[in-house]
């Protein structure tokens, strides 16, 4: 990247004024953070559902759990490449917008999911739901780096990415309740009109940057250090996100692919960890509800402590941080291959803690690809993140089924074992990539 100047951004000489200034944001970042929590939240419940239902649809349907994982794949595929496109869209639009009409049309195509009578019908809609999904993250991209500084950024990105960990856990739990007892259509239609709710409630509660409220940047109230680009245009191009902020930007293509074997492993147990507690563990339908559900709060946890970590004793070493993660998650899965034989309790244990360990890197990766995209395509940056991710997704939708179908659920652990070895590899190339003391770039 290349850059024309530097200037120190200066704080008013108003005290009065300050004060104002530094109410106001504490006052949007609280109500901006809850919000965005409850709302990524959300759109997991129009979501996940699907893993909730698989094991009754397969019976339903008539299908192998290979033609499920295309279906997997074919979500993963529009979801991850959805992600990157929204996130250049939302880069140049309102936040608020965007996310609540994503919300909205995912609500939608679940509800229409619930009343279809075909795996043809109900696999054009999940694609479909995946283009009102991807919809979903950019916005938090977009509004977590305009309204907090870099130092703060990871342990509260780590909060709310923690969010969808909390909607897999309410589908999960909910969801196999409404299995259990109404069949797996009220799986969709039940949380659809929850979420149509909610994204009116959402719409209501976001506000887009804090210069859209006639607030200072946050560079200028943190008195930060910007670096200006030679584009001083306030709206930035969809050349110039690609061309000056991804296209050369080494570091960000190294975290793009640690990300696709991250999240072979992460889409791995998100899409068939009900499956696999009930047919190989011997689980009932909420049993594994209940398993799957602690398997993403412990997730959620490892999320957050991530986030906290990279900011307070790693100085913003996100990719260290994801390194140390992925070695203990790379010892938990090769004990839970090849020790056979484990108690319920020990497998429980083994899930929670693998658990912890995946979503670690799952959210550092974010934070990563945010920062090293700069702050004017955060969003755009963020999404190709995504979208190698979701690469990955598609990968292990389609390719954990037919593993599992051919050589069972061990050789499935093995591939994930390797793909854990890969993106280690990759998070390493970025050993000394730091978000601290650094220019923030804008």
């Amino acid at each position: 990247m290349s850059y024309v100047a530097t200037k120190k951004v200066k704080t008013t000489n108003s005290a009065m004024h300050t004060v104002y200034i530094n109410r106001q944001y504490r006052y949007w970042r609280r109500r901006l953070l809850y919000s965005l929590i409850f709302g990524y939240a959300t759109f997991y419940i129009v979501r996940q559902n699907f893993t909730v239902a698989t094991p009754e649809m397969l019976k339903d349907f008539g299908c192998s759990r290979s033609q499920i994982g295309w279906v997997f794949s074919l979500f993963s595929i529009i979801y991850g490449v959805g992600k990157f496109i929204s996130g250049a869209i939302c880069d140049r639009t309102d936040a608020r917008y965007f996310m609540s009409i994503g919300l909205i049309g995912s609500a939608v195509c679940a509800l229409c999911v619930g009343f279809s009578n075909s795996i043809f019908v109900f696999a054009l809609l999940y694609a479909l739901n995946g283009i009102f999904q991807s919809m979903g993250w950019p916005p938090v991209s977009r509004l977590m780096t305009h309204w907090y500084a870099p130092k703060d950024l990871g342990t509260r990105w780590g909060l709310v990415n923690a969010s969808h960990q909390f909607g897999s856990i309410a589908i999960l739990m909910g969801g196999s309740w409404l299995l259990e007892t109404f069949g797996w259509r009220s799986v969709f239609i039940v949380p659809a009109v929850i979420a149509l709710l909610l994204a009116g409630i959402l719409f209501e509660r976001l506000r887009d940057t804090p210069e859209s409220l006639g607030l200072p940047s946050v560079e200028e109230k943190e008195g930060l250090e910007v670096i200006t680009m030679h584009s001083e245009e306030p709206e930035i191009t969809f050349r110039e996100i690609f061309l000056e902020h991804i296209l050369p930007n080494r570091a960000l293509w190294c975290v793009c692919v640690a990300n696709f074997f991250v999240y072979i492993i992460r889409m791995g147990f998100f899409n068939w960890a009900p499956t696999f507690l009930q047919e190989a563990k011997g689980a009932s339908i909420l049993g594994s509800g209940a398993q799957s559900s602690l398997f993403e709060l412990t997730g959620a946890f490892g999320g957050i402590l991530a986030g906290w970590a990279s900011d307070q004793i790693f100085k913003g070493q996100r990719n260290r941080t994801s390194f140390y993660f992925m070695i203990i998650l790379i010892t938990l899965l090769f004990l839970f291959w090849k020790m056979s034989g484990l108690s319920q309790s020990i497998n429980t244990m083994f899930l929670f803690l693998m658990g912890f360990f995946i979503y670690g890197p799952q959210t550092l990766v974010g934070i990563s690809g945010a920062e090293l995209g700069s702050k004017r395509a955060a969003a755009a940056a963020n999404g190709l993140t995504g979208t190698f991710g979701y690469l990955g997704g598609a990968v292990s939708g389609v390719g954990v089924g037919k593993v599992a179908d051919l050589w069972g659920w061990d050789a499935v652990f093995l591939f994930f074992g390797i793909c854990a070895i890969l993106g280690t590899f990759f998070f390493i190339l970025n050993w000394n990539q730091s978000s601290q003391g650094i220019n923030r770039k804008v």
